[in-house]
């Protein structure tokens, strides 16, 4: 790749897409380009081949999706498969049919099966039943995959697929009714910390930045309780915001979805943008199936060419939001709702293939978490 090289990154102001975008900039890379929702439909075929004919992008990093956590993607399953495969096939096509000389594809870890082997190998795609939670969603990110693998077994595009684990980072989503589970682990943590310190100030602000269910910073006091009681944050029954205990502090207990106790695994999106840069500019498709097929021992046959980015880690929610607990300061009880789904038991991902490219992470997972909630609270005033 050369500093100059047109670059569209789709998903541009999304977590991922921005996290690639700032990082292929500190590498010197000075022509990307991007285009938002509103100035391009990726879902119009149409649309995305106009974009392709007037642009000619040497470079495609695919990160737009439709994304969310567990009650998102279990209620708009249409809407997940739908839009995600309509804009993996437009763009994907419109790359071979332009000449692209690399498109990077932005799966996730959520294509493995629910009871893959632990931890996950690339190897182990379609050998079992998918997490129905997000089935639609896994889906499309498997059509993805296999886009990218049947144009370069056809046609020989070096098409390369990245499956990174579970993301965090500046960007993120913290609606608390799509979110994906850490965002909203440290939204509601912040929250309960400010209502504990009866910090009313910080709660509007955050209400003003992101509303919840049409309650912003102008709501009645009451009305804001009620919303974050919904939401798992409220006073312990028999305390009250006027009423704090001896130690001046009301009770508050946070709620938080499931059991607990399932395990998962955390990457800091800019580390997950160092790593797809890292394969950008030093990984074909052609050496990234030679090396899968080593690994395996198919040399005679062709190897999805894919690689997983993550840490090579875990740990329960439980200890993940004890960990926000530390970093926010928050003091309250923190209770869970087993009535609530937890999603597939445990999700680590096998991370040989990209640490054998030279990568590693940067942050531990307290330290990404720091940094992510003092962005968080700095955005919110």
């Amino acid at each position: 790749m050369d500093s100059k090289s047109k670059i569209y990154i789709a998903g541009h102001t999304g977590m991922v897409g921005s996290a690639i975008t700032r990082r292929l900039r500190e590498n010197g890379f000075t022509n990307i380009i991007g285009r938002t929702m509103e100035e391009l439909d990726l879902t119009s075929q149409h649309a995305v081949a106009d974009f392709f004919q007037t642009e000619k992008p040497e470079y495609v990093v695919l990160a737009a999706a439709k994304v969310g956590g567990i009650m998102a993607n279990d209620t708009y399953r249409a809407q997940f498969i739908y839009e995600n495969l309509m804009i993996e096939a437009n763009i994907i096509h419109q790359a071979y049919l332009h000449g692209v000389k690399k498109l990077l594809f932005l799966g996730s870890s959520c294509i493995y099966p629910k009871n893959a082997p632990q931890p996950m190998k690339e190897e182990y795609l379609l050998t079992g039943e998918l997490e129905q939670t997000n089935e639609p969603y896994a889906i499309a990110k498997i059509a993805g995959i296999k886009l990218c693998e049947s144009y370069f077994r056809q046609y020989g595009c070096n098409f390369i697929s990245v499956m990174p684990t579970n993301l965090f980072g500046p960007n993120d989503n913290y609606n608390l009714e799509t979110s994906h589970v850490l965002p909203a682990i440290i939204r509601k943590m912040h929250l309960a910390h400010c209502l504990e310190t009866s910090d009313w100030d910080a709660i509007r602000d955050d209400l003003g930045k992101r509303p919840i269910e049409g309650i912003n910073k102008l709501s009645p006091e009451e009305h804001i309780l009620l919303a974050l009681k919904k939401y798992g944050i409220g006073i312990e029954p028999g305390n009250s915001s006027g009423n704090a205990g001896t130690s001046g502090i009301p009770h508050v207990q946070l709620s938080l979805w499931g059991s607990g106790r399932v395990f998962r695994e955390f990457l800091h999106v800019d580390d997950m943008a160092a790593a797809c840069v890292t394969v950008l500019e030093t990984l074909e498709v052609a050496d990234l199936v030679n090396r899968q097929s080593s690994i395996v021992n198919r040399k005679s046959s062709i190897v999805t060419a894919f690689l997983n980015i993550g840490t090579g880690e875990d740990q329960t929610i439980a200890e993940i939001a004890t960990l926000v607990k530390e970093v926010v300061g928050f003091s309250g009880e923190i209770l869970w709702d087993k009535t609530r789904p937890d999603g597939t038991l445990k999700k680590l991902l096998d991370v040989s293939l990209i640490r054998s490219l030279g990568w590693s992470p940067s942050y531990s997972l307290k330290e990404g978490i720091s940094k992510v909630y003092h962005q968080y609270v700095k955005n919110q005033k």
